[in-house]
């Protein structure tokens, strides 16, 4: 499988700008076969301003940037890409627009047989996984399917916060207990090279399988594990 993803929890950490965080895995993740990157802004709503945010970053990394939204046709935008950056926001507003406009399945195409390296950030990293059921945004609009597009045969979490032990509320974990799911904490990113699968960031990152205690993993970690199906 010719793969390539590089899955990010959040796209601003505090007390850094934008992408600032994980600005040198971008460098190597898109390295200097790529030129353009096609931007999905479909999570937020003021998608002129949030390109403008994605195209004047990526530009200090040497990527020209073109966005999705701006295409006549998404369709072909996507056919054409060298490479695919979906940005965060809002997970159910995101599905819904790619749903919207066709592009799903022609996105699991492109990463998955053509081998055009994918970005996702928050929203766009719980869109790359088997379903939005882990995602902790509010449900403002519907997709017609909670369905994703299925790079990799798992769950994730961006954002995962550790439950506060004098609070009762658990509500999150017992969620997440019900899926195999990456809970990736901010700061945080998985990066997928074919059947590999490796921890990246500067902090650690949780397992949660069903049936089993979740298990914590460093930066570093090989979780080639999580390509196979677990159940």
């Amino acid at each position: 499988m010719n793969r390539r993803l590089l899955l990010v929890s959040n796209s601003t950490l505090h007390g850094s700008g934008y992408l600032d965080h994980c600005q040198q895995h971008i460098s190597n993740f898109f390295g200097k076969d790529v030129k353009k990157v096609l931007f999905v802004p479909y999570a937020l709503h003021d998608r002129d301003t949030y390109t403008r945010t994605a195209r004047d970053k990526f530009k200090t990394l040497g990527y020209e940037v073109e966005s999705i939204h701006e295409a006549k046709d998404p369709v072909d935008a996507v056919r054409r890409a060298e490479g695919i950056f979906i940005g965060g926001g809002n997970t159910f507003r995101l599905l819904k627009s790619l749903y919207d406009n066709k592009v799903v399945a022609e996105i699991r195409k492109r990463v998955l047989e053509d081998g055009v390296p994918y970005m996702g950030s928050s929203a766009g990293t719980n869109v790359a996984t088997i379903s939005i059921s882990t995602t902790n945004d509010m449900p403002i609009v519907y997709p017609p399917s909670f369905s994703a597009i299925g790079l990799v045969p798992f769950n994730i979490n961006p954002h995962y916060l550790d439950p506060d032990p004098s609070s009762r509320h658990m509500g999150v974990t017992a969620v997440l207990m019900q899926f195999c799911v990456q809970g990736l904490r901010e700061g945080s990113m998985l990066l997928v090279e074919g059947n590999k699968a490796t921890l990246l960031g500067t902090t650690k990152a949780r397992l949660f399988t069903r049936g089993k205690p979740s298990v914590e993993y460093d930066p570093g970690s090989d979780l080639s594990f999580l390509l196979t199906d677990l159940n």
